[in-house]
């Protein structure tokens, strides 16, 4: 059913390689990608040009909408940015829905150019474009691939909700789109009660979307 998966590198793409791991017979191929829409582009522009036939982006994805918790399952009907929306494929999106059925919810996405952090904004950011989640890669993701007429759909896992602050990271994520190790350490010793709730909700939704990439590629 679908052909390439790409994940932000590092915990999030491994938890995807896992669960396919378990899977027998042909297995969709699995390209970690940089964080954040600027270096995301450009590593598309880059790398993936020839891919043209059903793309799926996963990982996970902070929620907006109190509806949504640590752990649940979305896939994207469109997501935007600040004032421009972008649509996923119907007929992929409405495939994987069927696959996994009520485990998933339909939302809407939000694509920052920066971590989200404080409850309040999340609320904001809500009430003000409607969307359920925020991610970093989302709208560059389907902005590209809407230019080389490719299926493509976006599958996430909720790692923090709405309610809690977290801890902002943004300053550990480098140009290139990687996390650079001492900062985001910093960064999460300066706020260790919210850290410490960052943490518990990523392991719990890495656990999740290692499941669920096993579920949609199983036979």
């Amino acid at each position: 059913m679908i052909n390439t998966i790409l994940v932000p590198q590092g915990a999030e793409y491994q938890a995807v390689c896992r669960g396919l791991s378990h899977v027998t017979g042909q297995q969709p191929k699995v390209i970690p990608i940089p964080i954040g829409r600027k270096s995301l582009h450009q590593f598309l522009a880059l790398n993936c040009q020839y891919l043209n036939q059903q793309v799926l982006l996963m990982g996970l994805c902070g929620s907006l909408n109190q509806r949504y918790r640590v752990g649940d399952i979305v896939l994207y009907q469109d997501c935007i940015d600040q004032k421009n929306l972008q649509k996923c494929d119907r007929s992929l999106t409405t495939d994987i829905y069927n696959r996994l059925g009520d485990q998933v919810s339909l939302v809407k996405g939000l694509t920052s150019d920066r971590v989200i952090s404080l409850a309040a904004e999340k609320n904001h950011l809500h009430e003000q474009s409607g969307a359920d989640v925020v991610d970093m890669e989302g709208f560059a993701f389907l902005e590209f691939f809407q230019q080389l007429e490719t299926s493509v759909a976006i599958l996430r896992v909720v790692s923090d909700d709405s309610l809690h602050d977290i801890p902002d990271i943004t300053s550990a994520i480098n140009r290139d789109g990687s996390l650079q190790p001492l900062p985001l350490a910093l960064a999460l010793i300066r706020q260790p009660l919210s850290a410490t709730r960052l943490i518990r909700g990523s392991l719990k939704g890495l656990k999740i979307l290692e499941k669920v990439a096993y579920c949609l590629a199983s036979p």
